[in-house]
């Protein structure tokens, strides 16, 4: 096993000596745990008589105190033994178990362990990184590398260059991650009284899946590094990054459940409010959770058991583990209103009390908790102005799209394998910047009533160079959005405002021909507006000496050091001691004799006297041999070995003010964050814009006329947009045309084959409306459209186990908030309701809904179903009701003539909207496709004919029925009329 660090006292300093292994080389003990033993008080005399003793005595020691070990550390598993830690002996004679067991820096980070517990801690030593016992554990296993025995804990290490990718491995997995750093360096200590103590060390950063920001886990590569396009290790993020707190609030006397959320994204500042009323399915709550698509949520410890539930479905969604949402659980005292909002007062004070206060108390309910959470990582600054706050509400002015709408016309993933491709998002994605990616997927699962099809045409149709200068422009940004957030939070500058100046400059230089050549309103506002937004980058920019902020050079940062009085001082102080050391190379050339004489650096080591071994009895016996060869010895006079000294603790205190001035340049510049937020919003929807006129390039793309006044849907030859473009240049979708008049026919009722496009066909009206609103064109040759304030689906067959709800109770709940929620500008799509339970039930619900639908609602509405007398509706309300089927061709069954044996039907699939009702929806051509075998489907066919002939008797029986009464009953009216 690697040996622990020890400690050696070297030219009075003290150093912690890490043993370096490669990976491929380290042996793994199979001995040791990984408990943490409880912390004894030693003292250091205690320390160095261990560190005298010899390995035997240490064994022999390690075996008794193993038999006496009562307790364990803060990194007990569960199921061990107990995690408190021990108190301090009282015993005046210390035991040998508290002289011996722990060395300084295990003791260090027991400590530190004891004040984070629900942490991985990364503990710099040296040039690594180290986890220690359980933690070492996890990290080895999540990480796929080596732990080992050392000393009293299990142990692995990172390389510190590499600390980025392994935490945002470990943060992946759902892990918080916390990195301890040295405090000290090695030249300041030495000059202080502390040299001969442990380095001191303490919590620098922490790190979940919201919180990845910082250079530690983004490392700010060269800026022709992302010129190029490539970046190296650098990890990309995902688009959004999303912390939810949620709060619930019961109201005992109304009965009424009142949700609170706050949603943040840390990486780019953006906060999001909301307060609404929910019920026991919680639906409301799962359509902000889809659309969000929160990494990480805060939740209180007495969350309601159907909340949980729901969030567990949600994070269990996924398959892959590092794509889980992360749930952090929190002390519910915390999210009561008293204590959340101290905690709201406290932070806010005078600045921006009046308005937060403001918020609902379910709000103010998650606030406080939030800001809790965020000091924790010193990410709370975005949360101090006000204007960044907005509401989360779809009713604003967005289209509500529905969590079971979002799920069932795949709008942000695919039902199959839960990716993005043969998403609706995906179609239109083409956006170049990261910025622009995170916009256009809030477009998508919130369309705009403002449509922006004048802007996109213009993109399409202009042959102005102009556009395709911007649009070129946009192709190799950085994350601009979470760039100056990270500004804003003092972590990273320059690669950041050297795009936002170059951006800016370049813009700027467009601007004639911008005038001159886009008409757009909308165009020409935001790029007439981005260049003097950006302006304030120029000037931040220009102090900086660029080729030591590319190298991260901190030292040489700023290249007029007349507004830094500190640092010029500091750097003036250096000066003297170079001059110093420079001129006392006089006084060696003459003790020496050599005129020529001049320094040497070797391995770092500076300012050495080089000598040649035959003529060392010339050196003064008071110098210091620094390195030798078989040639020469290398020397430091008493002189340069105090001047030296004193070079590098200078250098190391000029670092440490460069530091510090470097932050507060970092403030200055975040006062002008929202102002940089705004261009870049620009900048965002100009990619957006650039993106949906790549679309309408695809082909057969036409611009659709946005009704504002009338609610209408008439599309013709309408196509689905993702199954189109999966289905490339062969052109196999078959067109199809709608026609819903909110004044008129507003309600198609679909029958047809199983297998025969019916959920297809539904689908892309639905899309074609999303596509018209947020701005783009769509797969038709024309189409008029109303603005709609809803698409509500209630579609496919699934129980809901974590939910506790069965099939049928599904499929009614959905229905249940479908009419709740529609409204006569809504667009409803009901996809086979009433099939989770018997015919007669599912038949007489499926009836009642839509007549509901099309008497009160009057929304515009697309009604697939299996059950013959749901057509009848047509007959009920012909102004309203159209029935139409998808067209297919029949091939009859032969009926052998010995045998009783009846063949199934074949059928062709025409995929064609054909108005009237289908007879039968042939259930057993499908089981044909899916291989049933022969006997199955021969009996299964016999039996139907047997079902068919049953029910068309019964059919017949009644109509012969009914014709009679009709007859008897006219017979004695007459009778009676006639007497009368």
């Amino acid at each position: 096993c690697i040996a622990e660090p020890s400690v050696k006292h070297s030219d009075g300093q003290r150093q912690e000596k890490e043993t370096a292994t490669d990976d491929a080389s380290s042996k793994i003990c199979e001995q040791g745990s990984s408990m943490w033993p409880p912390l004894d008080v030693t003292d250091q005399h205690s320390i160095k008589r261990r560190l005298q003793r010899t390995e035997e005595e240490l064994e022999d020691e390690k075996e008794e105190d193993v038999k006496g070990k009562q307790n364990s550390g803060p990194f007990a598993k569960s199921g061990g033994r107990s995690a408190e830690l021990s108190p301090p002996s009282d015993s005046g004679v210390p035991s040998r178990r508290s002289k011996s067991i722990y060395t300084p820096l295990e003791q260090q980070v027991i400590q530190l362990k004891q004040q984070h517990r629900d942490v991985l801690l990364a503990v710099e030593c040296g040039y690594k990184y180290r986890f220690f016992g359980e933690d070492a554990e996890i990290a080895a296993k999540e990480l796929n590398i080596i732990c080992h025995l050392d000393h009293n804990f299990m142990t692995c290490s990172i390389p510190t260059h590499r600390l980025f990718v392994h935490v945002r491995r470990l943060v992946s997995h759902g892990h918080k991650v916390g990195v301890v750093k040295q405090t000290e360096t090695s030249a300041i200590k030495a000059s202080g009284a502390n040299r001969n103590n442990l380095f001191t060390r303490q919590l620098s950063a922490l790190y979940t899946k919201s919180t990845l920001v910082g250079e530690d886990v983004n490392p700010v590569c060269r800026l022709g590094d992302v010129e190029e396009g490539g970046s190296g290790d650098v990890v990309l993020d995902p688009p959004d990054s999303f912390l939810l707190c949620i709060s619930e609030n019961w109201d005992k006397l109304k009965k009424q459940l009142t949700v609170g959320l706050v949603v943040m994204q840390p990486s780019t500042g953006d906060v999001l409010l909301d307060c609404f009323p929910d019920g026991q399915s919680r639906s409301e709550l799962e359509g902000r959770v889809l659309k969000i698509n929160p990494v990480e949520i805060l939740v209180p410890s007495d969350l309601s058991e159907q909340t949980h539930r729901l969030l567990q479905s949600i994070t269990n969604a996924s398959t892959q583990a590092d794509d889980r949402v992360r749930v952090e659980k929190r002390d519910s005292a915390q999210f009561e209103f008293a204590s959340a909002m101290s905690t709201v007062t406290e932070f806010y004070y005078s600045r921006s009390l009046s308005s937060v206060a403001s918020f609902e108390s379910p709000v103010i309910c998650c606030l406080g908790p939030l800001i809790r959470y965020l000091q924790e990582f010193s990410l709370e600054r975005v949360l101090m102005s006000e204007s960044s706050f907005r509401r989360l509400s779809c009713e604003l002015d967005g289209m509500i799209l529905s969590a079971a709408t979002l799920r069932n016309l795949e709008i942000l993933n695919n039902q199959t394998d839960g990716g993005v491709r043969g998403s609706l998002l995906w179609v239109l994605d083409h956006t170049r910047t990261p910025f622009g990616r995170r916009l256009i997927r809030k477009w998508v699962s919130q369309p705009l009533t403002d449509p922006q099809q004048d802007a996109v045409q213009e993109i399409l149709e202009s042959d102005s160079l102009t556009l395709i200068s911007i649009r070129s422009l946009m192709s190799h940004l950085p994350d601009l959005e979470r760039g100056i957030c990270s500004i804003y939070h003092k972590k990273e500058f320059y690669l950041i405002s050297c795009s936002l100046s170059r951006l800016g400059l370049e813009l700027q230089a467009l601007l004639p021909a911008i005038q001159s050549q886009i008409n757009s309103a909308l165009l020409r506002g935001l790029l007439l507006d981005t260049p003097d937004l950006l302006a304030p980058a120029h000037s931040f920019l220009k102090v900086l000496n660029e080729k030591a902020a590319k190298s991260g050079n901190k030292t040489e940062l700023f290249s007029d050091l007349s507004g830094f009085p500190v640092l010029q001082e500091r750097t003036e102080q250096i000066q003297t001691v170079l001059n110093e050391i420079q001129d006392h190379r006089k006084e060696i050339r003459m003790k020496l004799k050599a005129p020529a004489l001049d320094y040497t650096t070797v391995s770092g080591q500076e300012f050495l006297i080089e000598v040649k071994n035959s003529l060392s009895s010339t050196v003064p016996p008071d110098w210091v041999k620094i390195s030798c060869t078989k040639a020469v010895s290398r020397y430091h006079s008493p002189f340069l070995v105090e001047r030296y000294k004193k070079l590098l603790q200078l250098r190391e205190q000029l670092l440490l003010d460069c530091q510090r001035e470097w932050t507060n340049f970092l403030e200055q510049f975040g006062e002008h964050y929202h102002t940089m937020k705004r261009a870049i919003s620009h900048l965002a929807t100009m990619d957006c814009l650039f993106s949906l006129a790549e679309v309408a390039k695809q082909g057969d793309y036409c611009r659709p006329e946005v009704c504002q006044s009338q609610p209408q849907i008439i599309i013709r030859e309408g196509r689905h947009p993702a199954i189109d473009l999966l289905m490339g240049e062969h052109n196999q979708y078959v067109a199809n045309h709608t026609e819903l008049q909110g004044d008129g026919r507003r309600t198609m009722i679909i029958t047809g084959p199983n297998m025969g496009g019916k959920s297809s066909y539904i689908r892309q009206v639905a899309l074609i409306c999303i596509m018209a609103q947020m701005g783009s064109y769509v797969p038709a040759s024309e189409a008029q459209l109303g603005v709609l304030d809803g698409i509500y689906t209630r579609m496919g067959a699934s129980d809901n186990i974590y939910k506790g709800r069965s099939t049928f109770m599904e499929e009614l709940t959905e229905a249940s908030e479908i009419i709740s929620r529609a409204t006569e500008r809504s667009l409803v799509i009901l996809d086979e309701l009433g099939r989770g339970t018997s015919t007669h039930d599912g038949i007489a619900i499926a009836y009642a809904t839509l007549e509901y639908f099309i008497r009160d609602v009057k929304a515009l509405t697309l009604f697939v179903t299996h059950y013959p007398p749901l057509c009848e509706l047509e007959r009920v309300y012909p102004q309203q009701v159209t029935n139409y089927h998808m067209s297919f061709l029949l091939n009859e069954p032969d009926v052998a003539a010995d045998t009783d044996e009846v063949q199934p039907e074949f059928i062709t699939f025409l995929y064609q909207l054909t108005e009237g009702a289908a007879g039968r929806s042939y259930g057993l051509n499908v089981a044909r496709l899916a291989d049933i075998p022969d006997s199955i489907l021969h009996s299964a066919a016999r039996k139907s004919r047997e079902l068919e002939s049953m029910v068309n008797t019964r059919r017949y029986v009644y109509n012969i029925y009914i014709y009679y009464d009709k007859v008897l009953y006219c017979t004695l009216g007459m009778h009676h009329l006639f007497y009368k």
